[in-house]
């Protein structure tokens, strides 16, 4: 039922409709009528009456793209097959007789009248109809008041239907267009008041910064000018300065909560997560293991301390690797090497073998989608710590990303706080 559903949906395309509606009208016109009793005789086929159906029909493959001279040719050789006694008139000694033939000039004069614009499709109206009146009461003078109505009133009811068809679907498609402006309307003014808050917060926390700051460095000034005549209260002004400081880096991570994206947001902003670490990483390849990636992880050297920034820049560039290895290879082999040099430098190597030959590609579960900004954004984080990244083609096939970060000297590590001062706690 669901792949039925599936295929009612989806959309044929128009050239397709244009092609099976001209291999109908084709097949439909060899077919050789029968004689009829009391009129003329109708011509035995021949070479001209198949050259003249191909005329009739083929032509409607490409109505779309040339509608008017599509009917015309249709017109002129529905017209030569009537005249030529290759097939009986609209009506005759046995009464109303509506061949494929004739079928096919309406449907012609009805596809036009919806793709043409107003001025080509009253133009088709006062032109074609009058002249198929004219030439239906000059070929049957035997029944010319008859065949002068019934093909004119069936391409006048052809061309009514067509432009009807075409109203509906341009006042359609008007109010999706005003549906649409109006949610980006919406959109924009939401996004203008968000701005707008979030300069009111920007403002406000320059504001409490510099006023704590301020005051932290009043203090010690007072507390170095006081510290060998009264080391009680040099104390007593480095505890306030260390209490000042702690509200401003509080009060600094409830603005920057929310000045947040919407794009860094989750499902729970007022919730975030801690950022990952390092330490995370042998998570992150057990996952990435179980979304069917098979993974090889060494790390080489004597790991040392990281700032909080440059081991989110890591992780983040790790799972983004591994989620494009995902996306764009599959169940392919992969290796993530971490190599902790001598020259103050963390250099990061993940790789992959590139896609398996007869594997398709899975989907990427939400749970192994990164940052979401792809190479650019992982360039960008590596940047911003003061590192390099490197991407490309392996030769043998596959795709590795190689980035070196840079490590601090130990006791210069920068955001490393057992307490609530840690940087980490940023996110949280």
């Amino acid at each position: 039922m669901t792949y039925l559903d599936s295929m009612a949906r989806r959309r044929v395309p128009p050239a397709v409709v244009d092609m099976v509606l001209a291999l109908v009208m084709v097949l439909g016109g060899l077919i050789v009528p029968a004689q009829t009793v009391g009129g003329p005789d109708l011509r035995d086929p021949d070479l001209w009456r198949l050259l003249l159906v191909l005329l009739s029909g083929v032509p409607l493959a490409l109505h779309r793209k040339w509608p008017l001279p599509t009917l015309l040719i249709v017109f002129v050789a529905v017209g030569s097959l009537q005249a030529w006694h290759y097939i009986p008139a609209p009506v005759g000694p046995r009464g109303t007789s509506i061949g494929i033939a004739y079928l096919g000039l309406v449907v012609a004069a009805f596809l036009t009248a919806v793709r043409c614009s107003r001025c080509a499709a009253t133009i088709m109206a006062v032109a074609l109809i009058p002249a198929a009146a004219a030439a239906e009461a000059l070929m049957e003078p035997g029944y010319r008041p008859a065949n002068a109505v019934t093909m004119p009133t069936l391409l006048v009811a052809a061309w009514a239907l067509g432009r009807l068809f075409r109203a509906r679907k341009t006042m359609e498609h008007e109010t999706l267009e005003r549906a649409a402006a109006v949610e980006r309307e919406q959109a924009a003014n939401a996004r203008a008041a968000v701005a707008q808050e979030r300069a009111r917060i920007a403002r406000e926390l320059h504001d409490i910064v510099a006023h704590n700051v301020s005051l932290m460095v009043v203090q010690t000034i007072a507390a170095d000018r006081i510290q060998d005549r009264d080391g009680a209260k040099a104390h007593e002004l480095h505890r306030t300065i260390e209490q000042t400081g702690r509200a401003a880096v509080g009060e600094l991570r409830r603005l920057l909560q929310v000045l947040r994206t919407d794009e860094q947001e989750d499902d729970n902003p007022s919730k975030q997560p801690p950022q990952p670490t390092l330490q995370e990483i042998p998570r992150l390849v057990e996952s990435v293991r179980a979304a069917g990636l098979d993974v090889d992880f060494i790390s080489s050297g004597d790991a040392r301390a990281l700032p909080a920034g440059s081991e989110l820049a890591v992780y983040r560039v790790i799972q983004e690797a591994f989620t494009n290895t995902l996306k764009h290879a599959g169940h392919t082999h992969a290796r993530l090497s971490l190599g902790w040099g001598p020259d103050h430098q963390l250099t990061v190597r993940a790789c992959d073998d590139g896609r398996r030959p007869g594997h398709d590609l899975p989907p990427v579960a939400p749970a192994h989608r990164g940052a979401g900004h792809g190479l650019v954004g992982m360039r960008e984080r590596i940047a911003a710590v003061g590192g390099t990244l490197h991407t490309g083609d392996r030769p043998g096939g596959g795709f590795c990303v190689h980035a070196t970060v840079p490590v601090p000297d130990p006791g210069t590590t920068e955001g490393v706080d057992a307490h609530d001062d840690d940087p980490r706690a940023a996110g949280r």
